[in-house]
């Protein structure tokens, strides 16, 4: 919420992953919880699949995975172009998640470091994945007060 709040995108960091409060989601967190990682990969684990995962994707907008579709050519899935503000709503995202799942060796280049891990697999449009990863290069390189300056005033043209 505090990340959302400092883009401006209050809605959103409202009711950034109520999903979570579901049935589906919230004990799923609580039988596979660790504390260093989703518990929808020890769900994965055990299961082979994470319903978790599969409830809260399909609900909220700021997970890439969100936006997939068949592609109009018959191409299979594509990605789909993401509206900018859901693009820096998973930038907070991704920033809050590598502080809380390293909190004693959290390093600006957590984001990127996971982007560069994950870019490679995921079903992703071009631009978006350019425009998430100027975010994470930019947090890596300058900081966070540079990479939230460079997001509020170039990504979503707030002063």
């Amino acid at each position: 919420m505090k990340y959302c709040f400092r883009l401006g995108l209050y809605w959103q960091g409202l009711t950034h992953d109520l999903s979570k409060y579901s049935p589906q989601e919230f004990w799923v967190g609580v039988k596979y919880y660790q504390g260093n990682r989703s518990p929808n990969d020890a769900e994965r684990i055990a299961k082979g699949y994470s319903s978790s995962w599969l409830h809260h994707k399909g609900r909220n907008r700021h997970h890439l995975e969100y936006w997939t579709d068949y592609g109009g050519k018959g191409q299979g899935v594509v990605g789909v172009e993401m509206p900018v503000k859901f693009v820096a709503e998973m930038f907070c995202d991704r920033l809050a998640a590598s502080r809380t799942y390293h909190p004693d060796d959290y390093s600006n280049a957590d984001p990127y470091r996971f982007f560069q891990r994950t870019k490679q697999h995921a079903i992703i449009h071009p631009n978006t994945c350019a425009l998430l990863e100027s975010m994470v290069v930019k947090l890596k390189d300058e900081g966070e007060d540079a990479a939230f300056d460079y997001i509020r005033r170039e990504v979503l043209g707030k002063k």
